[in-house]
């Protein structure tokens, strides 16, 4: 047996592109709720998206997370279960042999900071679609038999709306440079480090509880049980982190008001109170 195996790779593609799909609408109500303005609640994000921007507005900023999701979860997943692989390989001669507690608190630790590398560009550019309001705004726009006005020439500030994730991404690097990608990473990486631990710690956990046979694989109802209990314990340990991941990340399509982590957790706990990091779906 080798000890990387494509199996998992190929899940992770696979689940990925799966969730993406399915979970972008609701991604995009969680990161107006934790970065945007005037939303009294969910229900009213809800309805204020549609009324304003029709069902296309719970989609804007997909295209390019569909187009990562694959690399992101192949690569995590498969990182992650090639890590124990090796850790069990060199502390134990097998790679088969189980993992500790400690192995898989290691392994998961590990796959949380190695995610940021490919997650957070693919982050910042689906928040900076998805917090336009709308589609595009030229830097010109027409008055009727005046033709084309700069808005600049009438004192109205123009703001980067982005055309899609390419132009998105040209755009970041024009303006913030290479770093301008990664703005938001120290908030990312203090939420996938013991995000990561506590979801697949628990997800193992319950795995094993679930199907108490070792030699047989689980069941994808234990699977699927597994992953939204371990998702939920995940979350909500996360949530805070991501607030504030979020609001940085979405900070400079407008005139920016943090200067880091800790300017934007002060600067939000002392307009909104703790409400602030308890803002998700």
């Amino acid at each position: 047996m080798t000890v990387f195996q494509l199996d998992d790779f190929l899940a992770g593609w696979i689940g990925g592109a799966s969730s993406v799909i399915v979970g972008h609408p609701l991604d995009t109500v969680k990161t107006r709720l934790q970065a945007g303005k005037g939303y009294k609640n969910t229900f009213h994000c809800v309805v204020t998206i549609y009324k304003k921007e029709n069902v296309i507005g719970f989609f804007k900023g997909l295209s390019f997370p569909l187009a990562s999701i694959t690399l992101y979860n192949s690569m995590v997943f498969g990182f992650f279960s090639n890590t124990q692989r090796l850790i069990s390989k060199y502390r134990y001669g097998d790679g088969r042999h189980p993992c500790s507690m400690l192995d898989l608190t290691v392994a998961s630790m590990l796959t949380g900071l190695v995610s940021v590398g490919v997650g957070a560009p693919v982050d910042l550019v689906k928040i900076r679609l998805q917090m336009q309001t709308q589609p595009v705004l030229a830097e010109n726009f027409n008055l009727a038999g005046n033709g084309s006005v700069p808005l600049r020439s009438m004192g109205i500030q123009s703001q980067s709306f982005y055309r899609g994730p390419l132009h998105c991404i040209s755009t970041v690097l024009q303006n913030e440079g290479i770093q301008g990608l990664y703005r938001g990473a120290g908030a990312m990486i203090l939420r996938d480090i013991p995000g990561y631990a506590l979801y697949f710690i628990p997800y193992t956990l319950f795995c094993n509880w679930l199907n108490p046979d070792d030699n047989s694989s689980p069941p994808p109802c234990c699977i699927w049980l597994a992953g939204g209990l371990a998702g939920s314990i995940s979350w909500v340990t996360a949530t805070p982190s991501d607030v504030v991941k979020s609001r940085l990340q979405a900070d400079a399509m407008h005139q920016r008001k943090y200067k880091g982590i800790l300017h934007c957790i002060m600067q939000s706990y002392r307009t909104e109170g703790i409400h602030a990091f308890l803002q998700k779906m």
